[in-house]
């Protein structure tokens, strides 16, 4: 398939500036946090910022994995810092967040993947903001329960871990990550009878059998929120552009999950797993 060189009319994304994301930029900057809006230099951060929300990125920047989708550094990362989690929750109180979402790089240097540090957040955050909702967005932690299992004790309202590809690509753009055992994470976190959710970009040269078959999957392993986005290359280096999606195929791939069962569907090429995130907690 030819690819494509520009973007397509319905990529334009909104400018990121206003009141709210100078706010956000501010409260960001001031606590020293990182976001995976910035570090993966996500399209969405104009309007994400702009309405007073932001998907913090905990315990650092750099990640111990490489893969050739995401525009996050990739290194060894320095030890987490024990007053991340007061300084977030904090931030999240001054924002006066009904929803936050948190994420993390991979922290394969550290014993439990860093599972014990992604606890000790979420408490401190719940602490400090008792009415405001969570959803994480998790690693794979090696697949290890005991480590899935911190996660789920510490009470976040929605558990999220992106399959990302479809299982033939998995190799091809994700290091270390494998696609069963992305499915076995969301297996565990369903099991547990938390709110399970992931992400698929689209793009990469997928073909349409095996976008359907991926989404099959998820569900079968007791996924109930699905984001679809387009996979956007975010510089030189990293995995080209095969095919830009139109939305009329998106919404397809919509209204295809719904029918198989899911509860919660966002599919159109801007989305990211994100976003949108403050209506996906009440899905069941």
């Amino acid at each position: 398939m030819q690819k494509s060189r520009r973007l397509p009319a319905w990529l334009k994304m909104q400018r990121a500036s206003g009141e709210n994301y100078s706010m956000v930029k501010h409260v960001v900057v001031e606590n020293h946090l990182h976001t995976i809006c910035t570090s993966g230099n996500c399209p969405n951060i104009g309007e994400c910022w702009n309405s007073g929300t932001a998907t913090f990125m905990i315990m650092g920047d750099i990640c111990t994995r490489a893969c050739k989708f995401c525009a996050t550094k990739t290194g060894k990362p320095l030890p987490p810092d024990p007053q991340e989690p007061y300084r977030l929750a904090e931030s999240i109180k001054k924002m006066r967040l009904k929803h936050c979402v948190i994420t993390s790089v991979d922290r394969d240097d550290l014993p439990d993947g860093g599972a014990s540090f992604w606890a000790d957040t979420i408490e401190c955050v719940k602490k400090a903001n008792p009415d405001t909702t969570m959803e994480t967005l998790i690693p794979d932690f090696d697949g290890k329960g005991e480590s899935i299992q911190k996660i789920i004790d510490a009470g976040p309202d929605v558990i999220s871990h992106n399959i990302e590809t479809v299982k033939r690509l998995t190799p091809v753009i994700r290091t270390k990550a494998k696609y069963e055992r992305s499915l076995e994470v969301i297996k565990y976190i369903s099991k547990k009878g938390k709110i399970a959710k992931s992400g698929l970009m689209l793009g990469l040269g997928e073909s349409e059998d095996e976008i359907i078959q991926t989404i099959h999957d998820l569900y079968a392993a007791g996924c109930k929120i699905l984001t679809i986005g387009q996979y956007l290359q975010p510089g030189s280096g990293y995995m080209e552009v095969v095919e830009y999606i139109s939305p009329g195929k998106f919404e397809e791939y919509r209204v295809k999950s719904l029918e198989i069962g899911f509860s919660f569907v966002e599919s159109s090429p801007l989305v990211r797993s994100s976003f949108h995130a403050e209506n996906h907690v009440k899905a069941r």
